[in-house]
């Protein structure tokens, strides 16, 4: 096993036994401050209960509507802390009195009841009061981790690498999740830049991991691999070590990439598409489809189809974008069961600045998604612009057909 390999094996693991401690703990740390909370009229639902059934308890004393008194403190153990909800028990207990009084049967067994019943209940209220606080302090705390797990995985991307300029939307699958099994990455190499984007099959920490181990491959070996055959040939190499820890789901566990190779000052892209989604070319307005002119395997099923990686190479000139989205994005249904047509879509804003067109998208995906998502989505724009001191016809000649790397294959469309 080669020194490479070694270390992202060592450093994906440590990274996620960490992760695992930290989620697992039974007691979670109680630094992080408490944040205030804005107003909200349902934090006057319990007074109100007071006040309609002291109301209703004096108007109509035979129905006896002062029993109900007692949901106020009950209702308030969902939204305040436990002094509130005590002090809203309080204001009841002293409701009940009042209206016992008015009635004339304060010391008698209904009466006495009644108030005894107010008390049990806001002493309860309180007890739930504290145990939705602890809860709330605990879901903070774990979505403090997940947020921190996201910055390392999926760190921000830089807006602008030589002559690219990158732009990304991410959303989980959960309302509350930060973090998935799609994942992407952009860096400058001394080969240009390197992009990739994935989905890991299945959901929540098994696929985190082969994410994470995917993603670390790219990041320590992005500078040292010669082509993307080289690239993507380590990353089967690491995840198929990794994946002798889990004999028994190991082909489980594998992952859908395209990797793009975009060399400084070439008006060219390379790309390495293993199993993924087609990304889309946007040139002068136009958008088509950059399918591979022969499939290469996904990442950890080379044994069972084969380590052939083949690259295409497209023309990509000044102006022109390439849009990289994981199957969330393609795969979103409406009402009707009918996938989102991202190709059809996408034209509508194809001349449209990177930020700008996945911020549409965004806003019609969820325009166009019936009922909950169960999947992530992931959707990344790569916009060459003219670099500094040159012109764009520099970056305009005819596609010449690139170097054919060992043990693979590459065409120029």
């Amino acid at each position: 096993m080669s020194v490479h390999v070694r270390g992202v094996i060592a450093t994906c693991g440590t990274a996620v036994r960490s992760l695992r401690q930290v989620i697992a703990q039974k007691r979670l740390s109680r630094r992080m401050r408490e944040e205030g909370r804005p107003f909200s009229l349902a934090l006057l639902i319990p007074l109100l209960v007071i006040v309609l059934d002291s109301v209703a308890a004096l108007f109509t004393p035979h129905l006896q509507f002062y029993r109900l008194i007692g949901a106020a403190p009950a209702l308030a153990a969902a939204m305040y802390s436990v002094a509130g909800t005590l002090g809203i028990g309080l204001l009841a207990l002293i409701a009940g009195f009042a209206i016992s009084a008015a009635d004339h049967t304060l010391g008698q067994a209904p009466g006495n009841f009644t108030l005894l019943a107010i008390m049990a209940v806001t002493l309860a209220a309180a007890y739930a009061s504290r145990v939705r606080q602890n809860r709330e302090h605990t879901l903070a705390e774990v979505l403090s981790v997940a947020e921190t797990a996201q910055r390392v995985l999926l760190r921000p991307l830089p807006q602008h690498l030589e002559d690219i300029d990158v732009e990304v939307l991410y959303q989980a699958a959960a309302a509350q999740a930060r973090i998935g099994g799609d994942f992407y990455e952009a860096m400058q190499t001394p080969h240009g830049v390197r992009l990739i984007i994935g989905d890991v099959r299945g959901k929540g920490l098994p696929a985190v991991e082969v994410a994470s181990v995917i993603l670390s491959t790219f990041r320590v070996l992005r500078m040292t691999a010669p082509d993307l055959p080289s690239l993507a040939g380590h990353m089967e190499t690491v995840m198929s070590h990794y994946s002798r820890d889990f004999p028994d789901d190991a082909l489980e566990r594998f992952a859908t990439i395209v990797l793009v190779e975009i060399p400084a000052g070439e008006p060219i892209a390379r790309v390495l598409n293993c199993g993924h989604p087609a990304p889309l070319l946007l040139h002068g307005g136009e958008v088509r489809e950059v399918e591979p002119s022969a499939p290469s395997p996904p990442i950890n099923m080379a044994d069972l189809l084969g380590d052939h990686y083949q690259v295409d190479t497209i023309p990509f000139t000044v102006g022109d974008s390439l849009l990289l989205y994981t199957d969330g994005v393609s795969e979103t249904r409406d009402r009707t069961g009918t996938f989102y047509p991202l190709a059809q879509r996408v034209h509508r804003w194809a001349l449209a600045p990177p930020r700008q067109l996945l911020d549409r998208l965004h806003q019609d995906l969820l325009a166009y998604c019936h009922g909950i998502r169960d999947d992530d989505l992931a959707a990344l724009v790569a916009h060459r612009v003219t670099p500094p001191g040159r012109e764009p016809a520099e970056l305009a000649v005819p596609v010449q057909r690139g170097h054919t790397p060992s043990g693979a294959t590459e065409s120029a469309d």
